[in-house]
């Protein structure tokens, strides 16, 4: 029992640092949860994950993949297929059979496997992954349609992949034993994949149905859904081998779809499970890995690998969108990007040892190859994604963008100087006429709002890291703040101070409240009534020879800084309750009122003294 207590505190302590440590380096998260597991378990042999919890390890891994499917599938909106339909079908629909065929060959006559291997073993290499995909696109960032193309396919073809391993396994396995053929097979496990299916779409409409009229208490939300989940998980896996992965798929699809209110209070707490089942099953089955399994590696199946990365998933994606309105530098990104996972390597070790049983001897390398197919797509994908997506021009913005709020004079003139610095910036309102002097401004603008889900569609929001919300309603903005900072963080959300606002805007909490700009607190009112009287935003350089003490005594003397743009664009506020530390290349965004002529004069005087340019009046 201690012993079991401390590898699961070992195990998150590894995930989560992994995670931790791709976030402060930009390195491949996957790439790094594989590496600690690795040197974890069969280097160092700290712990053996089959030794510790034995016959467990399986269920509890298992049940970790369906919720991880479950939590992918609660982020496909049908509304995505309006824009990316004919891509994501085509993937699916063509993608899956092409890439069982592909597979299937390079299997045979690649890797030296015999029939029912190869074809088993290429039904499973169909699977990518959310366990993979989703943190290696929340770390490059690529546009949106390439970015949802992965998303979909990762998610939808992951139970598909599974099932196509169990047709070919339950035919391999009937004609062994009865001399029966694919006509009795493949109609049976149909019946169950449509049955499972049926069952994931009534847990789901139990579920959208109850939870807003009331039938289960908001504290009890979370806990039915996970149980709802797991219960419809086992029970379709009941019904046939792998069918729960479908069902669990289904339903989250089916309850994103029905826009169930009550279930955006929980979308934080899914996704910190989701990241927290990543790390674990990551670091649990590289732990878990076998090097007598490794040394078996012969030179065909390094053949095999790279024909798998280099023809075979090339191939089923280039094939799978011919004259579809996918543009040709996406395709290529997209034949290239395929790292496979956990499911991968969880059917790979389940089947392994039923194809032994049924006398195929090639069932035991299974095991070892799946995991060199793992290792080998997460560090080429893994170190590549960036490099690629630039290079075939579908990476996103690269400096972290702004998301403005409100159009008013003040924000518009915010948003022009940002614009003016080279930080991507958006201006969003729900009005179309105080959008107007934004439009005439050049600047980019959405017209909607903000909070309404449709948004998420309608509007990329990845290129914007950091948000202001500065309508002239202070409550508004604060509601604003509080639904964004779960996504975005609680540091990265801003609205304006309290300034001399009425007593019900002061009495807004401040633990709902963004951050607060301006050190000296100035509010909506304040920056409106200097906004009349000619206030305006300044930029400023700094240097080795001119530092920020420097700035601010060639500024007026009312000024208030804003904020430092750094040179790789991050953005760093100056706010009630801190500020940051400027350096040598960094540029200051500071507001201030204008300037007399004599003040004029005296910051002409000292940019000539200090071989600066003066400042813009």
């Amino acid at each position: 029992m201690e012993e079991q207590a401390l590898v699961i505190a070992l195990v998150g302590v590894l995930g989560i640092g992994a995670q931790w440590i791709a976030w402060r380096t930009g390195w491949p998260a996957i790439v790094l949860m594989l590496a600690a597991g690795v040197v974890a378990g069969p280097v160092l042999g700290v712990f053996d994950p089959e030794a510790v919890f034995g016959d467990l390890l399986e269920p509890m891994i298992s049940i970790g993949v369906a919720l991880i499917l479950f939590e992918g599938g609660l982020s496909l909106d049908f509304r995505e297929l309006r824009k990316y339909g004919g891509g994501v079908w085509r993937m699916v629909l063509l993608g899956v059979p092409l890439g069982w065929l592909f597979g299937s060959l390079a299997g045979y006559y690649v890797a030296g496997l015999v029939w029912p291997v190869a074809i088993l073993f290429a039904g499973i290499l169909v699977v990518t992954g959310p366990t993979v995909v989703m943190p290696l696109l929340r770390q490059s960032k690529v546009q949106q349609r390439p970015a949802a193309l992965l998303r979909w396919e990762a998610i939808v073809n992951d139970p598909l992949g599974a099932l196509c391993a169990v047709i070919a396994y339950e035919y391999f396995r009937t004609t062994a034993t009865t001399g029966g053929g694919a006509f009795e097979v493949v109609p049976e496990i149909a019946i169950a994949a449509g049955l499972s299916g049926l069952i994931g779409f009534a847990a789901a409409w139990i579920i959208g149905w109850s939870f807003p009229r009331g039938f289960v208490p908001e504290y009890l939300k979370v806990p039915v859904l996970l149980v709802v989940v797991v219960g419809t998980f086992v029970l379709c896996n009941q019904i046939e081998h792998e069918a729960g992965l479908l069902a669990v798929t289904v339903m989250g699809i089916a309850l994103a779809n029905m826009h169930v209110a009550s279930l955006r209070s929980i979308h934080p707490f899914k996704q910190n499970v989701a990241v927290l089942l990543v790390s674990g099953i990551f670091i649990l089955l590289s732990a878990s890995l076998d090097l007598d399994q490794l040394r078996q590696f012969e030179w065909q199946f390094g053949l095999f690998l790279l024909a798998l990365l280099f023809l075979v998933r090339p191939a089923t994606v280039l094939i799978s969108l011919l004259f579809s309105d996918v543009p040709w530098n996406e395709r290529l990104f997209l034949a290239w990007i395929a790292p496979r996972g956990i499911v991968l390597v969880a059917i790979s070790g389940l089947f392994a040892l039923r194809l032994e049983e049924l006398g195929y001897g090639d069932g035991t390398i299974l095991i070892g190859l799946s995991f060199a197919v793992v290792v080998t797509t997460i560090v080429a994908h893994g170190f590549t994604i960036d490099l690629v997506a630039r290079l075939l021009k579908v990476k996103g913005a690269s400096r972290p963008g702004l998301l403005i709020v409100g159009s008013t004079p003040w924000t518009i003139a915010l948003a022009r100087q940002m614009h003016e610095l080279g930080t991507p910036v958006m201006l969003v309102d729900s009005s179309w006429q105080k959008l107007k002097a934004a439009r005439v401004a050049g600047l980019p603008t959405y017209h909607g709002e903000i909070l309404n889900e449709a948004t998420g569609h309608n509007l990329d929001l990845s290129p914007y890291q950091v948000l202001i919300a500065a309508t002239d309603n202070e409550a508004y903005n604060t509601l604003v703040c509080s639904e964004f900072a779960p996504e975005m963080g609680t540091d990265r959300v801003y609205q304006l101070g309290k300034g001399g606002e009425d007593d019900d805007h002061r009495a807004l909490p401040d633990t709902l409240r963004g951050r607060a700009l301006f050190r000296s607190g100035f509010g909506v009112e304040d920056v409106e009534q200097r906004q009349l009287e000619g206030w305006v935003f300044r930029r400023t350089k700094l240097s080795k020879k001119y530092d920020l003490e420097d700035a601010a005594e060639n500024l007026p003397e009312a000024t208030n800084m804003l904020l430092l743009v750094e040179p790789d664009g991050d953005l760093r506020f100056f706010t009630h309750a801190a500020a940051p530390e400027p350096k040598a290349g960094d540029t200051i965004v500071s507001y201030s009122p204008p300037r007399s002529e004599k003040s004029k004069e005296q910051a002409a005087r000292r940019a000539a003294r200090n071989g600066s340019k003066p400042q813009p009046a």
